[in-house]
């Protein structure tokens, strides 16, 4: 079965594509009032109730099917095209990052990982491919997830039945990336790391002591930290070398209080948890007498597929450019993502856009950072892309 030829001329008009950023962008003013305005009503996890009502009316007037309450304040929006194809979805992140999920701690809930520039891309997309819709083969499913910086919204919106209700046959999303603005990062059969947490308690005579003894000892498991602003651009340069440094990885935090130790890690490759869970215990016998516990499954990282990432960079290139697209050979080390749980229903593909503004250090545009302060030009490259991808995968065969 080919892809039609309806197909490729609805990918080009959705991805129409401009080369170089410019100040303008068409439609892309719209959409940078609507980024500024999510920016100034930052939610934390769980609360995202005014950008759920933005996002949900912003849908509706453009002639979306829109669920609200999904998992919380998740907003689901169906667009059906006008020709038979495939269902494909795109999930999108709505919530804010909390003072203690920032570096260094901030003193208020902000939206430095870039969730507004996300939320507004996903709408950006919605109402580019109503516009379209008279060459769209297939259905977009669109989800504004809430929760995920607490790593509950996912789940809450699988539990909630929200891929039953829908049944897309694969699901997309995109993040904002330390690259330059305008940049497409994608990573075939890599991805995010997980999270485990182990809490130690030792107990007897001069316990707290040992306590702290410990916790240096199992930060020492790990093999790479957070390093200060001005080395990041190492760690973006080391993503892209095959077999590189972060090939393998232990990123560790470990702490003492009292008596007990709280540890929390992501691994490279994956299955190394049990390894790291097993030395834990062994240095807890070291510096015992001790108990430990491992509260839960560890969280699962997020691996695209090699098949799937491939698919995506080719069509990438083809519509943007082999300049626009970078390879990502290994995974960012200090952050996970619970876009995770719907890649373990669903195949997918997951993107870094580049949002560093020219001659800026790589700390305004890294996530998490206090400093992140992105290049709103990338908004509409974001949409282009993502539009046209969606557009391509819902009339494709598979």
């Amino acid at each position: 079965m080919a892809i039609t030829r309806r197909a490729v001329l609805g990918a080009a008009a959705a991805s129409a594509f401009v080369p170089v950023l410019g100040p303008g962008g068409g439609d892309s003013h719209d959409l940078v009032a609507l980024r500024r305005d999510l920016h100034r009503h930052p939610e934390l996890s769980g609360q995202e109730e005014y950008t759920a009502s933005v996002v949900a009316r912003r849908l509706r007037r453009a002639g979306l099917e829109v669920t609200t309450g999904v998992g919380g304040h998740g907003v689901v929006g169906v667009l059906r095209g006008a020709h038979r194809g495939r269902t494909v979805a795109y999930r999108a992140d709505m919530d804010a990052v909390p003072p203690e999920g920032q570096i260094p701690p901030g003193s208020a809930a902000a939206h430095v990982c870039g969730h507004d520039l996300h939320t507004t891309i996903g709408v950006g997309i919605a109402e580019r491919l109503a516009q379209q819709r008279r060459h769209l083969e297939g259905s977009v499913v669109f989800l504004f997830q809430p929760g995920e910086e607490a790593l509950a919204g996912a789940a809450a919106m699988i539990a909630g039945g929200v891929l039953e209700a829908t049944r897309p046959a694969e699901i997309h999303a995109l993040h904002c990336g330390p690259f330059p603005a305008g940049q497409l990062a994608v990573m075939p059969g890599y991805g995010l790391p997980g999270l485990d947490r182990a809490a130690v308690t030792l107990t007897g005579e001069g316990a707290a002591d040992r306590a702290a003894a410990l916790a240096a000892a199992i930060n020492a498991l790990g093999t790479v930290t957070v390093p200060p602003p001005e080395r990041l651009g190492q760690i973006v340069d080391d993503l892209l070398i095959p077999d590189g440094p972060l090939a393998r990885f232990v990123f560790m935090r470990a702490s003492a209080a009292g008596e007990q130790v709280r540890a929390s890690y992501r691994t490279w490759p994956e299955a190394r948890w049990s390894e790291i869970r097993a030395e834990i215990g062994r240095l807890a016998t070291v510096h015992g007498p001790a108990s430990v516990a491992f509260p839960g499954d560890p969280f699962p990282a997020m691996v695209v597929r090699e098949e799937d990432g491939r698919a995506l960079e080719r069509y990438l290139r083809w519509s943007t450019g082999d300049e626009r697209v970078a390879v990502l050979h290994a995974a960012v080390p200090f952050n996970g993502e619970d876009f995770a749980l719907f890649l373990r229903r669903l195949p997918g593909t997951f993107t870094f856009l580049g949002v560093r503004r020219p001659g800026e250090g790589i700390e305004t545009s890294y996530p998490h950072l206090a400093t992140f302060d992105p290049d709103e030009r990338a908004i509409a490259v974001g949409v282009r892309a993502m539009a046209g991808w969606l557009t391509y995968r819902a009339a494709s065969p598979r």
